[in-house]
């Protein structure tokens, strides 16, 4: 089935040259796999999937476009704060990039199957290349595309690995969540989605999301994933293992700044977590 390319929020040069550097890309990667591939890789290692600017967005009671909306503000605030986003700016800012390189790039729309939120509730990125169709998730981090084919397909790593299957015509990924480290299902289901359609369905989670209330941090370091999630760091390590330590909010605010690299205004402006309240009635 053909989809139409979403268009996306340019960037211009300068700015694509110093988030390339941060990215510690000396030049630009060539529009092919061998391109996608070190691009992606250094996305999952730098650009953490975290709530940290939403909630102090929904702290201040702002009634603004949520944050990260526009891909220019969220890799400014990256570059000054070392956050990311959660996955609707995450990926319309990764959409920008990659389409800025050259790579032909869509959106898509899937569903966590083990959310309380009302699907689909998850925003992602494809790409496509030689005829092939690869995910490079900026929320699940599996540092290496994922080829979406009919038959199942992998990404093996013991910390980030990733394992896709097609069933029922929709493609489902099975990766390991910092909060649910035995893992469940993303399904995707539908690709075309506009730039519209994620913020539209971004500021949807304004009244509730389970990232509304405590802080949520993930990112990819040497061969390990490492965050926090409900109160706790989190790792899964270069031999598969799972380890989780209780945090008070003293450490968790040092590490978040020692360990995580976000800036010590945001850190230190950042209301303490609360527990997530049930979804509304649907």
């Amino acid at each position: 089935m053909e989809h139409k390319i979403a268009q996306h929020d340019e960037l211009g040069p300068a700015l694509v040259e110093r988030v390339l550097e941060r990215l510690g890309l000396a030049c630009r990667p060539d529009p092919d796999l061998q391109g996608l591939r070190l691009l992606y890789s250094r996305w999952c290692h730098e650009v953490p999937f975290d709530n940290i600017r939403k909630l102090l967005h929904l702290q201040r009671g702002d009634t603004t476009p949520l944050a990260g909306d526009d891909a220019k503000e969220f890799f400014e605030a990256w570059l000054a704060h070392g956050t990311g986003g959660t996955c609707w700016p995450a990926h319309g800012a990764l959409h920008s990039l990659l389409s800025e390189l050259g790579f032909r790039t869509e959106r898509g729309v899937g569903t966590m199957m083990a959310s309380a939120y009302p699907p689909p509730g998850h925003g992602t990125v494809v790409v496509h290349l030689d005829g092939e169709c690869y995910l490079v998730d900026a929320s699940l981090l599996h540092g290496d595309p994922l080829l979406l084919r009919d038959e199942p397909t992998t990404v093996d790593h013991p910390a980030w690995g990733v394992r896709c299957s097609k069933r029922d015509g929709r493609w489902h990924v099975f990766w390991h969540p910092l909060h649910r480290p035995e893992g469940f299902d993303c399904r995707i289901e539908y690709l075309g989605a506009t730039r519209d359609d994620f913020r539209r369905r971004h500021e949807m989670t304004r009244p509730w999301s389970p990232f509304n209330y405590s802080v949520t941090l993930r990112r990819n370091r040497d061969n390990r994933v490492m965050g926090i999630a409900l109160g706790k760091r989190v790792e899964f390590d270069a031999d598969g293992q799972v380890r989780q330590t209780p945090l008070e909010r003293a450490e968790q605010l040092r590490q978040l700044i020692e360990d995580f690299g976000i800036s010590e205004e945001l850190v230190m402006a950042l209301p303490p977590d609360s527990p997530t309240p049930p979804p509304p009635a649907r």
